[in-house]
């Protein structure tokens, strides 16, 4: 049986979600906006289309924001008990951050796990 090398070398899912880098040359960009996914990667010319993350970016941003600025208003409450004031100027604006922080990598992510694990692969089969 040959030996049949790839022709990109192994890119890591996760490294490359995180810095918006194509999934399966590392190098490209995955997104053409903050969260619009580029029709194809401008360095080795991989086609998005199999691309779908859904609502699980805001799923998991809205589980891990809630849970880090929940726990920390909590802590600050027992801990301090400031004025509600103190928790809106803190918390509201904290949450936004974090929201918009986190939603282009955790979908940046998902897109690169889903091209890593093939998990669109029989969608992209039944289009040929």
């Amino acid at each position: 049986m040959p030996d049949i090398q790839p022709s990109h070398p192994p890119v890591d899912p996760i490294r490359a979600g995180i810095l918006g880098r194509c999934p399966r040359c590392g190098e490209g960009r995955l997104f053409e906006g903050y969260l619009n996914t580029a029709k194809s990667c401008n360095k080795c010319g991989l086609d998005y289309s199999f691309a779908d993350s859904g609502d699980g970016p805001a799923a998991f941003v809205i589980l891990i924001v809630g849970f880090l600025v929940v726990g920390l208003a909590l802590w600050m409450e027992v801990a301090l008990n400031p004025p509600l004031w103190v928790h809106f100027i803190l918390w509201v604006p904290l949450a936004i951050i974090l929201s918009l922080a986190f939603l282009r990598c955790i979908k940046g992510i998902l897109i690169t796990l889903q091209y890593s694990n093939k998990a669109a692969q029989g969608r992209l089969d039944d289009s040929k």
